[in-house]
Order: structure tokens, then C-alpha cells, then sequence
């Protein structure tokens, strides 16, 4: 009986410095950053972790590079246009993407990134808030303020212990512990989510207006 013939075996792209972070972005995902190693780096591509450093020097290079992807994926702010709306939209699409990459919020605060990507989407956000009346030292302020309630809203989102279908239960379980004569408005916000009132849920937006309406009266001081 003749031997079926076997399909050739598609070759494997060669190696390069952007395959080698674009898999370590979908191995961070997968695993965390605390697990990611450039052996199990190598894994995923099928080569020796020895390999990976014809192309990148070592992880903390790797580190960097997957921060820069992900800056790449957050929508870069118009400069001169509405600049509330291009600093709602790009809040909003710098949550959605943190949130896609659960382990970059934390790299992006405790490291210094200075990709191309990052630096483009950083000179794009001084350049909305410069060109729509802000000063550098207010740009500087207003940009941090709108980036710590990204960042914050995100920690607190992926790390909350309980989903937002618990809530319920959860507040009814604790409510024993929650006596009406030492903690009233506790206990009454508790009640609330109970009875179904309020559904005890954050709301990014919420924050994130505050901020913007905040910095509009600001900017209607400077004229």
C-alpha cells in the first residue's frame, strides 16, 4: 500500500524584533506580565529564549516594547479641533485598550516610556490641550488629571473582587456588619443596591466629565 504523501510543513517567518513583541503582547495577555520570561517567550515562537536576543537585548527591552504597542492601539487626540471631544475620545479609547492588556496600566505608570508610539501620542495630547488655550504648566496638570482617572478607573476595574452581578448578594452578606446607629449612610447606600434601587456600578464617564467640565471653566478663566 503507497505511503500518503505528507504536505511540506509551511516555513516559519524568521524571527524579527516586531514578531518577537507582538508575541510577547499575546503571551502577557494570556499569562500576565508576572509570568512572562523570555523562555516562555521563546516558546511561543518556537525557538530558544538564546534567540530572542539577536533582536532584543533583554526583557527589560521587551517591557518597553510591548508599553509602545499598546500606546499604538490608543486613539491619538486631534490638535485644533474640539479639544473636550479628542480628550473624551481619547480617555475613553485609552480605558477600552488598558482594559484589552490588563498588565499594561501598571508598566505604563512604573516605567519610562519613550517609543515612538508613546512619544507621538504624549506630544499629541500637549498639542490639544496648547492649542486650545492652555498654558504648558496647565496642559501638564490637565493631562495628568484626565490620566489618573484612566489609569485608577482601570486598576480598580480589573482588580475589583467582586462582579457587578454580586453586587446584590454581596451588600446583603455585609449588612450585618453594617449597623444602621455607627455607619447610617453605609448602611443606606448598602440598602440601596439591595432593593435594586442603584445598581452600584462606576461609571467612567461620570469621572471623566467632572474633569473635562472642570478644565472648560479653567480654560473660560484664561480668555
Amino acid at each position: 500500500m503507497p505511503k500518503k504523501k505528507t504536505k511540506p510543513s509551511k516555513p516559519r517567518p524568521p524571527l524579527s524584533k516586531e514578531r518577537v513583541l507582538q508575541a510577547a503582547v499575546i503571551l502577557a495577555d494570556e499569562i500576565g506580565i508576572e509570568s512572562l520570561s523570555m523562555r516562555k517567550l521563546g516558546q511561543s515562537l518556537g525557538v530558544e529564549a538564546m534567540s530572542l536576543y539577536r533582536h532584543v537585548a533583554n526583557k527589560d527591552e521587551v517591557l518597553d516594547g510591548i508599553v509602545d504597542i499598546v500606546a499604538s492601539e490608543i486613539e491619538v487626540p486631534s490638535i485644533g479641533g474640539d479639544w473636550k471631544e479628542s480628550m473624551r475620545r481619547r480617555a475613553t479609547s485609552a480605558h477600552e485598550v488598558l482594559l484589552r492588556h490588563p498588565w499594561a496600566t501598571m508598566l505604563i505608570v512604573s516605567r519610562a516610556n519613550v517609543g515612538p508610539a508613546m512619544l507621538r501620542y504624549v506630544d499629541a495630547t500637549i498639542g490639544c490641550l496648547r492649542e486650545a488655550g492652555f498654558s504648558y504648566e496647565l496642559a501638564d496638570r490637565a493631562w495628568n488629571a484626565i490620566d489618573n482617572h484612566v489609569y485608577g478607573f482601570t486598576l480598580q476595574m480589573l482588580n475589583f473582587p467582586f462582579e457587578p452581578g454580586e453586587y446584590a448578594e454581596v451588600a446583603k452578606q455585609f449588612l450585618p456588619m453594617i449597623p444602621v446607629e455607627q455607619y447610617p449612610y453605609l448602611r443606606g447606600l448598602s440598602q440601596e443596591v439591595i432593593d435594586g434601587r442603584h445598581d452600584g456600578l462606576q461609571d467612567f464617564t461620570f469621572g471623566l466629565d467632572l474633569i473635562l467640565d472642570g478644565l472648560e471653566k479653567i480654560r473660560g478663566a484664561l480668555k
